[in-house]
């Protein structure tokens, strides 16, 4: 079963602003975590469903909240994570 994927407004800003080669990179891994969002390594400790999505060679992550009453991912966040200094 394939879950419905949706962008929080802040979210779809920031997604048109990507280049294309992150955007096909997150397509790709979108596509598969569609199928099955809850992958128990990529969860998220403070919020409550919630998973990432690293692209570990550009640096950007990309963070989703899973509903499984509608059957639906909800895209929360995505950017670039600076390095701590």
């Amino acid at each position: 079963m394939s879950y419905r994927l949706k962008f929080v407004p802040a979210a779809m800003c920031k997604w048109q602003k990507l280049a294309l080669p992150i955007k096909a990179q997150f397509k790709r891994k979108l596509a598969e975590h569609l199928l099955e969002p809850h992958v128990p390594a990529n969860r998220l400790r403070s919020l409550d469903n919630a998973y990432k999505i690293k692209l570990r060679a550009s640096g950007y992550r990309f963070i989703y909240q899973v509903d499984d009453a509608k059957i639906a991912v909800y895209v929360l966040s995505l950017g670039r994570r600076e390095p701590f200094q």
